[in-house]
């Protein structure tokens, strides 16, 4: 911003008397407050409804922003009274905010929504394709939807409720019986602070149709689920004929859910046989797929091969990673979803929500940690798992959903101080992690707070000490073998791609010199400058890729990570893909939508982890920083965890700052809402 231009001043004189609306709309516009797309959402508000007052115009463009940045409706009540809770806008834009809203009450708004022909009153109104719906008008927190996102949480709602509501019968002693085979060597309830919730998850899970077990990393979610799948084969009459599948939202997350699934399957093997043949099983299930691929994406079109019509051929399906499953994904897999189906989801709510609208898994796991178990379960327990659920965990008035979610709480390997740091920054204790980021003497935390822009450069390409970087693949890939050899390039190329996936730089934001874009061209010069890199063009040998758009044809979906890298006979570059041991390849010609992908933000990274990572936090964030992005990146570290900070307050700024997406799903689940159309 230039101190010499007036009319800039003016837009940010929070002094000044407010703009005509209008005016306000278009200068928040032009200060990238808005997206084009919120005011074109109020052009058309405006458009066909001529009379439209002030109170129709801004709710309908704070809509349209708040779902561009992952809400699914707009909180009116409380963007009244605390609108800096609801947007979290920087001073300046939320001081002409308040004073646009100054003299605006929530009976006035919803007098304005209530009298438009463009908003559908739920519970009122016929469906005539409002393009906008207002929930729970007669309550004290009223909701104003997009129409899709509306039809979307309902939909969710009313599946959910449908699976909660069934009950399978079990064969008790059976199912007590397998489970002391499936779990031979945990501790006994006795010798834990707390029962066994590995164990107690598979128990509960074969009385229901849904089951949500949530975690943070190393605390067992898809090994519990493996020993699921050997229980309900165990269990089941005809085990041969039990339809499983496994997804997951990108391709990456899809292949180590496939990898951990049959590593545990195969180690669990001698417990169980000669009654279960589990490799043949295991066999049987299957390569993961990605939730496009399993729905049947359609090119160019918002439908799914399967539906509600034509439903998948499954009797289990696990889907993993659920944290980044966003509500419009979830709608459309319940509906695909065949009633007498099992559905076990697996993710870890304090993750960072989707990208898109929605915060399913947060939401349908936002009481886990409490429990809420009623005696029924409680009972049922301790009968077949044999553990006692703790007396602070059990609720007489407990939801049908509490019964089907289980909340592991034991980390098996995420310890040390990396983890130390993620459970502090979970808390929300930034004195916490700070103590932790300045006791470490292990090497494997380093605060880099204050640093600039050569240091994180450096950090990428050399590393510190022995960490992983940017170096070791850039090495591997001047390890080429001679044209030709089929079983040497295949190494090769392998080679390349594990190297790589040893570190991640991750940002916050996308643009600017401390986001995505402008690291990525930094380091890519950087690598160049110091022999790592060939120059050339946009297309060279090792050029890390994202995709960023599915593309079913080709085999790629958005977030794929490949390299490029020349063909076995040497003769046309291809971007090089491994999922698990399956290694593909596809022609640089054809990769019309991909991005450089030294760094990247921590939403694409969700689904991955890497010896080492680097998060990188600027300054100006665009209102993105908060609890959950910073945990989300410290948990995609294995062995080493950099953080790298313009200022050394930003880590407990973000920190004192969790993400809340509003959402209407739990008062749809609590029959608040109606889930009838």
């Amino acid at each position: 911003m230039s101190h010499a231009d007036p009319f800039t001043l003016d837009l940010f004189d929070t002094a000044a008397a407010p703009l005509p609306l209008l005016e306000q709309l278009h200068a928040w516009q032009t200060q990238g407050v808005l997206r084009q797309l919120d005011v074109a959402w109020m052009q058309f508000v405006r458009t066909h409804q001529s009379q439209a007052s002030d109170a129709l115009l801004l709710a309908a463009t704070l809509l349209a922003h708040l779902e561009g940045r992952g809400h699914s409706c707009l909180p009116l009540a409380d963007l009244l009274a605390q609108p800096a809770s609801v947007l979290g806008w920087e001073s300046s834009a939320q001081a002409q905010l308040e004073a646009q809203l100054a003299g605006h009450r929530l009976p006035q708004w919803l007098e304005a929504l209530r009298t438009s022909p463009l908003v559908r009153v739920a519970g009122r109104d016929a469906d005539l394709g409002q393009p906008m719906v207002l929930a729970g008008a007669d309550s004290p927190q009223p909701l104003l939807y997009l129409r899709r996102y509306w039809h979307h949480e309902r939909l969710v709602a009313q599946h959910i409720q449908a699976r909660c509501a069934h009950t399978d019968p079990v064969d008790e002693a059976k199912a007590a019986a397998w489970l002391e085979r499936l779990f031979p060597d945990n501790p006994s309830a006795d010798a834990r602070p707390d029962c066994d919730w590995q164990r107690l998850a598979c128990a509960l899970a074969l009385r229901g149709r849904l089951t949500l077990i949530t975690g943070g990393p190393g605390t067992g979610k898809t090994y519990t689920a493996a020993r699921l799948l050997a229980l309900l084969w165990a269990t089941s009459a005809q085990p041969h004929d039990l339809r499983v599948a496994l997804a997951a939202p990108t391709g990456k997350a899809a292949a180590r859910l496939k990898q951990s699934i049959d590593r545990a399957l195969l180690q669990l093997h001698p417990l169980v046989a000669p009654e279960l043949d589990l490799p043949a099983l295991v066999e049987r299930t299957g390569a993961a797929r990605t939730l496009h691929s399993l729905l049947g994406s359609q090119p160019g079109t918002r439908q799914w091969r399967h539906q509600r019509n034509h439903p998948l051929e499954v009797d289990v399906l696990i889907v993993d990673e659920a944290s980044m499953v966003h509500l419009e994904m979830m709608a459309a897999l319940l509906e695909a979803l065949p009633p007498t189906a099992r559905l076990i989801v697996l993710g870890d709510k304090d993750q960072l929500a989707s990208v898109e609208a929605g915060a399913v898994l947060g939401d349908l796991c936002r009481s886990a940690e409490d429990g809420h178990y009623t005696p029924d379960s409680v009972a049922y327990a301790q009968r077949v798992a044999g553990q006692s659920i703790p007396a602070a965990l059990q609720d007489a008035q407990g939801s049908a959903l509490a019964q089907r979610t289980i909340m592991l709480r034991h980390s098996h390997r995420f310890g040390g101080p990396i983890g130390q740091l993620a459970r502090a920054v979970n808390a929300g204790d930034a004195a916490g992690a700070q103590r932790v980021l300045a006791s470490c003497t292990d090497g494997s935390l380093y605060d880099g707070s204050g640093t600039n822009l050569k240091h994180i450069w450096s950090l990428a390409i050399h590393g510190r000490g022995q960490t992983a970087s940017y170096r070791d693949y850039a090495q591997t890939l001047g390890k080429r073998p001679p044209a030709g050899d089929e079983a040497a390039h295949r190494a090769w190329v392998e080679s390349v791609l594990l190297a790589f996936e040893r570190f991640r730089l991750l940002c916050a934001v996308r643009e600017g010199d401390w986001g995505v874009a402008g690291l990525n061209n930094a380091i890519e010069k950087a690598l160049r400058a110091e022999g790592l890199l060939p120059a050339g063009g946009e297309w060279y040998v090792g050029r890390p890729v994202m995709v960023t758009r599915n593309d079913a044809a080709l085999g790629v979906f958005n977030g794929d990570i490949g390299i490029a890298l020349p063909s076995v006979r040497g003769d046309a570059l291809r971007v090089y893909f491994l999922d698990g041991a399956e290694l593909r390849s596809v022609g640089v010609a054809r990769l019309a939508h991909v991005e450089t992908a030294f760094a990247m933000t921590v939403h694409k990274s969700q689904g991955s982890e890497f010896a080492h990572t680097a998060l990188v936090l600027p300054a100006r964030s665009g209102g993105v920083l908060g609890r959950e992005l910073v945990y989300t990146g410290i948990t995609r570290a294995r062995e080493h965890f950099s953080l790298l900070t313009q200022h050394s307050a930003l880590l407990a700024e973000a920190v004192a700052n969790p993400t809340r997406r509003s959402s209407g799903l739990l008062r749809f689940l609590q029959a608040e809402f109606s889930v009838e159309a």
